[in-house]
């Protein structure tokens, strides 16, 4: 089972993550959007991460619900809107939990692909951060049973084919859009920033 501390230390280590992989997925935004992907989720889980003291021996429902509502109120673009409702939901959704097991993670990642279709209306293959978490989403469904970090494994291996996947798409949505099929041939931000933080997850398990 996956316990308070280490959901903390998941945020913890995605705000370093999102730090080492700034000028990446800005260069990603770059080519189709504003520039500032990387900028917006350095600054958003830099503010998560001085959120967590004050989080501690919270359940992981609240230390959630915190993370998207700092998310939404510090992250610039459609990215502090979408990010902030991925969490939000998940943490109205595991209210009161304690601990995770992989049934757990299946309800965090529907919560947070639902939320991405309520805020953005995105739909598979518009080259949205939604491309990654459907496919999660099914993976996860369907592997309820097994163990957090095999569970994970699975999760990301997927998240990281269909982030790669969303390159040959023509965007359909947002800024990148307006490109037409200049939009084809790279990587969507939002989806590889998704996949950053599934394997964020993924190697907290990993490591303890």
């Amino acid at each position: 089972m996956i316990t308070e501390e280490q959901v903390l230390a998941w945020l913890e280590l995605s705000a370093t993550v999102m730090a080492e992989n700034k000028e990446f997925l800005t260069d990603l935004d770059a080519a189709i959007g504003d520039a500032d992907h990387g900028i917006n989720m350095n600054r958003g889980f830099s503010k998560v991460k001085d959120k967590l003291p004050e989080l501690a021996g919270k359940d992981i429902g609240t230390i959630l619900k915190t993370t998207g509502m700092t998310l939404m109120s510090s992250v610039g673009g459609a990215s502090g809107p979408l990010y902030g409702t991925v969490f939000m939901k998940a943490g109205q959704a595991l209210a009161g939990k304690t601990e995770l097991g992989s049934d757990d993670l299946c309800t965090l990642f529907q919560s947070g692909r639902d939320g991405i279709v309520q805020r953005g209306k995105a739909v598979a293959g518009d080259k949205t951060m939604f491309d990654v978490w459907a496919p999660v989403v099914e993976v996860a469904d369907a592997n309820r049973g097994l163990e957090p970090l095999a569970f994970l494994e699975m999760c990301v291996a997927t998240a990281e084919e269909a982030r790669d996947a969303t390159a040959p798409m023509q965007a359909r949505k947002g800024r990148a859009s307006y490109l037409g099929e200049r939009s084809i041939g790279h990587i969507d931000p939002g989806a590889a920033s998704s996949t950053l933080l599934l394997a964020a997850l993924r190697d907290t398990i990993k490591g303890g």
